[in-house]
């Protein structure tokens, strides 16, 4: 009995450890992101070539409208090309595509993913370009997102995310998983980027150097997590990723819970690939070249998702609460006291993170839906087998924001 008291103490360390230190951590950058982003001061110097491509499989409902919103930047419309990269569209959404003023590259894969078709994409078009700006086909790009793009570049950055946003809150889930974005804004970009670290890329409403970029996607096949695949070979080569808050781009949100449970399990799945994938060159990079940008993306990838830290955290606490009151053992106590700091801690930080827009009636009932979506995610982690080795679509419909 006592060598597996034993092995259960230990276990409750690591589980304290794990735990407390995502919470710690998400605290630090939370607070860190309340702070305003320092101005860019200086004046546009250089007006630069974007091509604005926008990959879309099967997204005939949406990609129409996407395109035409595309073509509304206060921009000079010289220096921008929207790219449509139609995956399985049908014919009579192609025809639509034709009659704009845009370029569209059709493609086709025995096994269709993002990477693929900007790779493709990118040898059709050519090099005549500076910037690649990456959309996914439901985004809709403020009309000065690319003049705020532009003036990053103007810093000397090779890299650059912008600030992605709900385009739609109509339902529990949506507006969780809009808080959600912001909250990983708050803390991976913004609070980030304030304490002199890499922005976290989001996937879409990013920009590249286009020759940078075209050469480094080359090395890139993900089937999933194709932006953390892009990130880690980045921070590792130590090009450090600037981030513009206030430059909007509007994204649609999941309006379901099958639907939040797919995207999750794919990029959870993701997570724990790259985790395996760049753990030991993560701590050799940090202890041989001071890559502290890359080491924290490596632990990125292995740290519990919001939902996820918050619900094993509120449950472990209740946990601990109820035994020390049942008098089970002289040290629950102590026990009690450290995962409601944990707790405390953990409450804290998202709400710095959760911007003071979502303190309303709907997202109180949103909030009812959380036990919803920390069940979902839980069973997703025993279900990640293979799931960053097959394309998963998530469908869109919502064109306005």
């Amino acid at each position: 009995m006592g060598v597996i008291k034993m092995f259960i103490q230990f276990l409750e360390i690591i589980v304290f450890l794990y735990l407390g230190f995502a919470a710690v951590y998400i605290f630090v950058f939370a607070f860190a992101g309340i702070f305003p982003q320092k101005k860019n001061r200086k004046h546009i110097t250089k007006l630069r070539k974007y091509a604005v491509l926008i990959p879309g499989y099967k997204e005939d409902q949406v990609i129409v409208e996407v395109a035409k919103k595309a073509l509304q930047q206060d921009f000079p419309t010289a220096f921008y090309e929207v790219v449509v990269i139609a995956d399985s569209f049908q014919p009579e959404t192609l025809q639509q595509l034709k009659a704009l003023p845009i370029k569209l590259v059709e493609v086709s894969f025995e096994k269709s993913t993002k990477s693929k078709a900007l790779n493709k994409a990118m040898q059709v078009i050519g090099d005549a370009y500076d910037v690649a700006l990456i959309l996914d086909a439901d985004n809709v790009m403020a009309k000065d997102f690319i003049y705020k793009i532009n003036k990053a570049f103007d810093e000397g950055y090779r890299v650059v995310q912008g600030h992605r946003v709900a385009k739609n809150l109509n339902t529990s889930f949506a507006v969780l998983d809009a808080i959600s974005e912001e909250v990983n804004n708050q803390i991976f970009r913004k609070g980030h980027r304030n304490l002199g670290l890499s922005s976290a890329l989001i996937g879409s409403g990013m920009a590249f150097e286009y020759s940078f970029f075209k050469s480094t996607m080359k090395a890139v096949n993900a089937v999933g997590g194709f932006d953390k695949e892009l990130e880690l070979k980045l921070l590792k080569a130590k090009h450090q990723i600037a981030y513009v808050n206030d430059a909007l781009v509007f994204d649609e949100k999941v309006q379901h819970v099958e639907v939040f449970e797919q995207q999750r399990k794919r990029w959870l799945s993701a997570q724990f690939v790259y985790f395996r994938r760049y753990f030991v060159s993560g701590c050799k990079e940090l202890w041989m070249n001071g890559n502290l940008d890359f080491f924290d993306k490596v632990y990125q990838m292995i740290t519990p998702p919001r939902v996820l830290l918050l619900g094993w955290v509120s449950m472990t606490t209740f946990i601990y609460a109820a035994l020390n009151l049942i008098g089970m053992e002289s040290s629950t106590l102590i026990h009690s006291v450290l995962w409601l700091s944990v707790f405390v801690l953990t409450v804290m930080a998202l709400l710095l993170a959760i911007p003071k827009k979502f303190y309303n009636a709907f997202t109180l009932l949103a909030v009812l839906k959380l036990p919803q979506a920390f069940i979902s995610m839980l069973f997703s982690l025993f279900k990640l087998k293979g799931a960053n080795r097959k394309f998963i679509h998530t469908q869109h419909g919502t064109i306005d924001h």
